[in-house]
């Protein structure tokens, strides 16, 4: 991060473009649906959740393999898979007595993968 405050540019002169602002007003979405959007990205900005996500995108897995993997606690992996269910980011299936989780769908795959590649980018 830079550590000196970077000037913003902006108009010398006020003037509003009607016909812009016009047309993007009319593609903006509600105000809950940006609402929504805003608490969908909140979610992945804790790194045990990002790291959950990694770790199925190589597949379906049990509490125990993740936490194995990630050198956490179930208690742990289970508070985060808990946020993430409600977000549906993941989903569950029961086979006897273990519980797998695998991500909820390719969306999400995606959205990891893009954000990884900007942050990538400039490496």
């Amino acid at each position: 991060m830079k550590h000196q405050e970077e000037q913003v540019e902006k108009c010398e002169f006020i003037h509003v473009h009607e016909d812009i602002v016009k047309k993007v007003n009319g593609k903006m979405p509600e105000e809950d649906k940006l609402y929504d959007l805003a608490d969908f990205f909140k979610v992945f900005a804790d790194s045990t959740r990002i790291k959950i996500l990694y770790v199925l995108m190589c597949g379906e897995m049990c509490v125990c393999d993740l936490a194995q993997i990630l050198n956490m606690t179930q208690s742990a992996i289970s508070h985060q898979l808990r946020t993430l269910k409600q977000m549906d980011l993941v989903r569950n299936r029961r086979e006897g007595k273990t519980v797998f989780y695998s991500l909820a769908d390719g969306h999400i795959k995606t959205i990891l993968s893009q954000g990884m590649d900007h942050i990538e980018e400039d490496e």
